[in-house]
């Protein structure tokens, strides 16, 4: 099999592509096909990737989002890493079946662990029992993660993710993406490059630091495609959706609550959601959401509030959710589509003063829904650096310290994605120098999310 590279440049579409900003993917991209994808819905990491790697939609891998209601535990949860929760065979056993010599590197893709590709390296901090939280990855083989922090440092997960974002994290993952391929030369390897997700989310696409970071992952892409071009690998540049600028947020869970659909707990004086408790309620997912109707009695009011909620474009029911392919048993009961301003928040409580301690820190696992308000320091801190830092340095000496430096407010957010975009330029991109291995596009101008999947194995098998 022919050697194989895909870079996954999160949130990179045509329209972000110019000779001043990203003057080597530009120059790279005259002599490459490009075509636009019609995302999945949702347009999000993990349903995105989930079609990339099997060729299938949600109704069948069964990746909703990057969270959903385990409804056997009645809990919401997010940001799982086990690969088993993917069903079904992936590109890498696929090509395995077809030249058992095939390996395979995953650098950072989402589930992620206990896969069976070869070589794979994730995000997975250690949270220790005096409630620090060290920046840490997981990898397959284990030594590989040891090699990998001895030569380039610790993993920076407060770079991966939170109001510390930046190029550094990309950079980690090239450069440890590089390491491992001098290590073991596999057939493909999968590279997650988040960078462009941060900025894009926070102040949206038209925003003055956008340049910035469309040069500095234009700058990691030039090292990795010179690096894998000079060892005679094909490399493939994917993204999985694009960005709206958005407004106005939909705080879905409130409108649920004031129906008296929601039912909460209060521990400690703060309000907390209690999903198996209640009627009904949303997990919220950028532009997407999942609504669940514990009392079917309830469906026919929910549907009526759904469809008269200000900024909802689509109330997908039992029958309308078979036309987008998301008809699986993990998707709500509902799955509705913000317009493409609008954005729904996770919010359920009523007065700030109640929200539950982890609405104001970056956890990403006990929010019962994404927030993407964890990447801004709460403007009303007078002095963030001296805030931040002597948190820090409370908790390096061992003392229990909330990091509750994260604003509750939703206004702040100018990007986000989920929906299906109507224009190709906004769309994720595939582009390849294999030109003949490209698929031909539809009648909106863009290749399925589907046929990503067809277009890996037609690279790895190119006999040229």
């Amino acid at each position: 099999m022919k050697k194989t590279v895909i870079l996954n440049v999160v949130g990179l579409t045509q329209g972000l592509i110019h000779e001043k900003n990203t003057p080597f993917l530009s120059k790279w991209s005259k002599e490459a096909k490009i075509n636009s994808i019609k995302p999945v819905l949702p347009a999000v990491t993990c349903a995105a990737q989930a079609t990339y790697l099997t060729g299938t939609m949600p109704n069948e891998h069964g990746i909703v989002g990057n969270g959903w209601y385990f409804e056997d535990e009645c809990e919401i949860k997010f940001w799982k890493q086990s690969n088993k929760l993917i069903k079904g065979k992936k590109i890498w056993d696929y090509a395995r079946e077809i030249d058992p010599n095939f390996t395979c590197s995953n650098m950072f893709w989402w589930f992620n662990m206990y896969s069976t590709a070869d070589y794979s390296v994730t995000p997975r901090p250690n949270y220790l029992a005096d409630g620090r939280k060290i920046p840490d990855c997981y990898s397959q083989p284990a030594d590989l993660r040891e090699q990998l922090q001895e030569k380039f440092g610790e993993f920076p997960l407060f770079n991966f993710w939170g109001p510390n974002t930046s190029i550094k994290a990309s950079r980690w993952i090239a450069e440890a993406s590089m390491f491992t391929d001098n290590l073991y030369d596999p057939t493909l390897t999968l590279i997650y490059l988040p960078h462009l997700d941060y900025n894009l989310q926070r102040h949206g696409k038209d925003h003055k630091s956008i340049p910035k970071d469309l040069k500095e992952i234009d700058t990691v892409c030039a090292d990795l495609i010179k690096f894998y071009e000079q060892k005679g690998a094909q490399v493939v540049i994917l993204s999985e959706y694009g960005i709206d600028n958005v407004s106005k947020p939909i705080h879905i869970n409130r409108i649920l609550r004031k129906k008296d659909l929601l039912a909460i707990r209060q521990e400690q004086g703060l309000d907390l959601l209690d999903a198996g408790a209640s009627k009904a309620f949303a997990v919220a997912d950028h532009q997407i959401a999942h609504v669940y109707v514990n009392d079917k009695t309830e469906l026919q009011n929910v549907r009526e509030l759904l469809e008269n909620t200000a900024g909802i474009e689509l109330v997908l029911d039992e029958n309308s959710k078979s036309a987008y392919q998301i008809d699986h048993e993990r998707a709500g009961d509902f799955v509705i589509v913000a317009e493409k301003d609008a954005w729904f928040t996770y919010y359920f409580w009523l007065d700030d003063e109640k929200a539950p301690d982890y609405a104001r820190m970056v956890d990403i696992h006990k929010k019962p829904g994404y927030d993407p308000v964890e990447m801004f320091l709460d403007p009303k801190i007078k002095i963030p650096a001296f805030t931040v830092g002597s948190k820090l340095i409370k908790k390096q000496m061992g003392f229990r310290t909330v990091m509750d430096v994260i604003p509750i407010d939703a206004s702040l957010v100018r990007g986000s994605h989920g929906r299906i975009s109507e224009h190709a330029a906004d769309r994720p991109l595939l582009m390849s120098k294999q030109k003949a291995l490209m698929p031909a596009l539809d009648g909106e101008g863009s290749m399925q999310a589907t046929e990503v999947f067809q277009v890996i194995l037609n690279h790895l098998q190119n006999p040229e």
